[in-house]
């Protein structure tokens, strides 16, 4: 098997196994401390990449991922994951290029969003032709591909219409199910019940890992929040030089040789 092989045996596995955590590196050292503290998977964060390019969220180009895939793919050996958001453009064969675009680069799994950064929710029929022509690409490339349906984040909280995506979206073939913005315990249950394929599930803080699993996701992911977390840890430190001349918050780097090395 070759090493991006590998990965994709790993990556199905953790499917099938545990529930499990797959948190997202927004760059490669990131990704290699990640590695380090033991996780068994990655994901790229689009806002998290994005904010390495001093830009929001969505304004970063499929080659420009692609490189960024490539190099968390160098980083460590752990299978990675890739937001694709919508795949980089409306019609189906975008959305499969995109999938081929960064299997190329070494991910061995995707997300699709039904979301247009015009605006709008894709109908329910085209969402599913764009899934459709992903599925077809992924799996001759060994790929796993998670379908999105991004009704809890665009103000469109209807848990029916969510679950008839999703189902859709099963039946069009996706290995993963995800509909990000859920928080209630019983609104996770009912989606997982409602399926047969993997849930990711997106934290948000209130709710524990053993919750989230209790629920019935079998695959738990953090979005930005790690790159967030840092970034708010450094706007600190910064402000506290600036307004007080407080150098107590830096702290030693020593730590990260051993991720590093």
């Amino acid at each position: 098997m070759t090493r991006q092989e590998q990965k994709a045996a790993a990556f199905r596995a953790l499917h099938e196994g545990d529930p499990f955590v797959i948190p997202n590196p927004w760059d490669a050292g990131s990704a290699r401390v990640l590695a380090g503290l033991g996780f068994q998977a990655l994901a790229t964060t689009s806002s998290g990449f994005a904010f390495t390019l001093g830009r929001l969220d969505g304004g970063t180009t499929l080659d420009e991922v692609a490189a960024h895939v490539a190099a968390l793919d160098r980083a460590t050996d752990l299978p990675v994951s890739v937001d694709l958001e919508n795949g980089y453009g409306a019609d189906p064969e975008t959305a499969a290029r995109a999938i081929a675009r960064v299997a190329e680069a070494g991910a061995v799994g995707g997300s699709i969003e039904d979301w247009d950064p015009g605006g709008h929710l894709y109908d329910a029929g085209q969402a599913t032709e764009r899934v459709a022509a992903a599925v077809e690409t992924a799996r001759g490339l060994g790929f796993m591909l998670t379908a999105r349906a991004e009704n809890h984040l665009r103000g469109n909280p209807d848990l029916d219409d969510t679950i008839a995506r999703l189902r859709a979206y099963e039946a069009a073939g996706a290995d993963v199910l995800y509909a990000p913005g859920l928080r209630a315990p019983e609104e996770i249950r009912t989606v997982c019940e409602s399926v047969s394929k993997p849930v990711n599930v997106l934290a948000l803080g209130d709710l524990s890992f053993a919750e989230l699993a209790e629920a019935g996701a079998q695959r738990v992911s953090v979005g930005g929040s790690l790159a967030w977390s840092a970034v708010g840890a450094f706007v600190e430190a910064a402000r506290a030089i600036r307004d007080r001349g407080d150098f107590s918050a830096l702290g030693s780097s020593a730590a990260f040789r051993e991720w590093l090395d």
